[in-house]
């Protein structure tokens, strides 16, 4: 396996994880995706949240789209759990597209990163992506351990990379299109 693979297997994973995560949470009870939690973020609905706004902020930037810091002018919290994850599911095919279209030197090509007071930073593609599933996968688990304490049991995250996990989520990657 090379970086690219690794990239869109990451991908892969992180649209299988959420959708995961989100079935779990559209579950909830009323009033437990809003309430207050100990975590980062105060809520789970935060926290989704969170995760979206900052997957725009680094799709917006592997793909040179321009927009920047803007991604956050005039953001509005999803109130919903259900319309929050039809956009995250969006959000995060976009970003297997990208990583399926990925080129042997595209890893290491510098693209300008809007970073506010601190200027447009070059950084490596390879690198923001890195930093996005990191991203994801911290506060996914943030999110897990808040569902603890709510009437739905979390997930299962961490059966996606090994053939021996296979078994355990065929259906849903066959669903998914993986």
């Amino acid at each position: 396996m090379d970086l690219i693979d690794h990239f869109h297997r990451m991908a892969a994973n992180n649209l299988w994880s959420n959708d995961r995560l989100y079935r779990a949470v559209t579950a909830l009870k009323p009033g437990e995706f809003e309430a207050g939690r100990a975590g980062f973020f105060p809520s789970i609905k935060a926290t989704l949240n969170h995760i979206l706004s900052v997957d725009l902020y680094y799709l917006d930037m592997v793909e040179e789209g321009g927009v920047g810091l803007a991604v956050f002018d005039g953001w509005t919290d999803f109130e919903m759990p259900v319309k929050l994850a039809a956009v995250q599911a969006e959000t995060d095919r976009r970003l297997m597209s990208f990583c399926e279209e990925l080129t042997k030197p595209d890893p290491d090509r510098r693209v300008p990163t809007d970073r506010g007071d601190d200027g447009i930073i070059p950084e490596r593609i390879g690198d923001l992506l890195a930093h996005l599933f990191l991203h994801q996968i911290h506060h996914r688990g943030q999110v897990h351990a808040m569902l603890s304490s709510t009437s739905v049991k979390p997930p299962q995250l961490d059966e996606f990379l090994l053939d021996y996990d296979i078994k355990l989520r065929k259906k849903e990657a066959e669903r998914l299109g993986l």
